[in-house]
């Protein structure tokens, strides 16, 4: 397990990283017996950095829920990272000199109006926990290389968890629907990009219920002594591949009865 001082270094890099947009090299490379546990305590001292420059934590996001996903990640479990205050967008221009490398997920947001607090949380829990649902775009991003930059290896699950989960922004519209009026597992969605459709998709490829992975997380944050607040926002995980965006693309997320936005990565 990493000391604390390498777990401030690294989570500096990260930090350094996000703000000059330049790539680094990935952590598993680096240091070949790093361990899950090594890159969530990464990803929480970037956190922490951020927060004492003023960001607020506004909620979490879940990746890695489906199974071909884990499979190719060699992993048994989704991963988690945090959503802050400066994340959020509406529906409209997106700045692309806030990324280095953005990627769109489709998603669906569970807002809680109570807190989720404890290691038996259920789908029931969540459901009755949850304020509304409603459609989400997570952009995802990487501070640290997909590929290495001398062997071309693919970098790894611990460097993703590092990373935040890959989080970087999410954007909400559609509309908000209490979780009980839908069948959340047959929520669809298409996504096009510049008129053209990339990804269509179903709730239902998140672990087979978006609320699963809510419930899940609230288990492994007790774990470390933490719980879901109320008024926080938990993206579900994504039920489409992520598609790249580059200035001047414009999305449209058509999710049907619950609603269609789009957005774009403004030219500039």
């Amino acid at each position: 397990m990493f000391d604390s001082s390498l777990i401030n270094k690294l989570a500096t890099e990260l930090h350094q990283s996000e703000k000059s947009r330049v790539q680094i090299e990935q952590f598993s490379n680096r240091f070949p017996g790093m361990t899950m546990e090594d890159g969530y305590k990464i990803s929480r001292a970037w956190v922490a950095m951020k927060i004492a420059e003023g960001r607020t934590v506004c909620g979490h996001k879940i990746g890695l829920t489906s199974r071909a996903m884990q499979q190719a990640s060699q992993i048994t479990e989704p991963d988690y990272g945090t959503l802050l205050d400066d994340m959020f967008f509406v529906p409209g221009d997106i700045p692309p000199n806030r990324f280095i490398a953005p990627r769109v997920e489709v998603e669906l947001a569970f807002v809680l109006k109570r807190k989720l607090e404890g290691d038996r949380i259920t789908i029931d829990h969540v459901l009755a926990a949850t304020d509304y649902v409603t459609p989400a775009i997570e952009i995802i991003d990487a501070r640290i290389e997909q590929f290495d930059r001398h062997t071309k290896a693919p970098r790894k699950v611990f460097d993703t968890i590092s990373d935040n989960a890959a989080n970087a922004g999410i954007v909400l519209g559609g509309n908000k629907t209490l979780p009980g009026a839908v069948d959340l597992p047959w929520v669809g969605a298409i996504l096009r990009q510049n008129g053209i459709v990339e990804e269509t998709g179903l709730a239902a490829g998140v672990q087979g219920h978006p609320a699963i992975g809510v419930a899940w997380l609230a288990r492994k944050l007790h774990a470390w002594g933490e719980c879901l607040q109320a008024g926080e926002v938990v993206l579900a995980g994504s039920f489409t591949r992520p598609v790249t965006a580059a200035k001047g693309d414009v999305f449209d997320a058509d999710y049907g009865p619950l609603g269609r936005f789009e957005f774009q990565f403004v030219l500039g």
